[in-house]
């Protein structure tokens, strides 16, 4: 079976890589914690042992799900064309009440809303991937059918 790969924004990936570093760097310090929480005494009734052991364990973790992340990427490189695609940003026009936004397409283990960077897999980012400016896309959204009206792609 061939293996999966997560699409993802060269800024995306370089987030990754800049928190595994920093996950890197704390991981000593909670080593530290733990050894001194297990130097207490008994390990069964000791909270700061159980603690530092909790949070060393949910570092690794967090370490293990990024590398993954990396390991399974495929860094796209939005291209030079008139059309949508992962990487680039859209502004579009809601046909119900006229407000325009402006969003950038990026890969799922991207995505936020808040920063106004949408999943290429999210029901927007599948109906606007492909299409051009002036065009009016109809986005099968769970809570029901809307359409938008693509008015400007730009890279970068």
């Amino acid at each position: 079976m061939e293996p999966t790969f997560n699409k993802m924004t060269p800024a995306g990936y370089h987030a990754i890589e800049r928190e595994i570093e920093a996950l890197k760097q704390d991981r000593p310090h909670r080593i530290k914690v733990l050894a001194a929480a297990a130097a207490l005494g008994d390990r069964s009734e000791n909270a700061e042992y159980t603690n530092a052991k909790r949070d060393l364990g949910r570092l690794e973790s967090r370490l293990r799900f990024l590398n993954k992340q990396l390991q399974y990427a495929q860094v796209v490189h939005p291209a030079d064309n008139d059309q949508l695609d992962i990487g680039k940003f859209v502004t579009v026009e809601f046909m119900d009440d006229h407000d325009h936004l402006t969003y950038q397409l990026v890969g799922k283990q991207e995505a936020n809303l808040d920063e106004n960077k949408i999943s290429f897999t999210s029901p927007i980012g599948k109906a606007l991937a492909g299409h051009r400016v002036n065009d009016v896309v109809t986005v099968a959204a769970p809570n029901g059918d809307y359409q938008v009206k693509i008015t400007a792609i730009k890279r970068d």
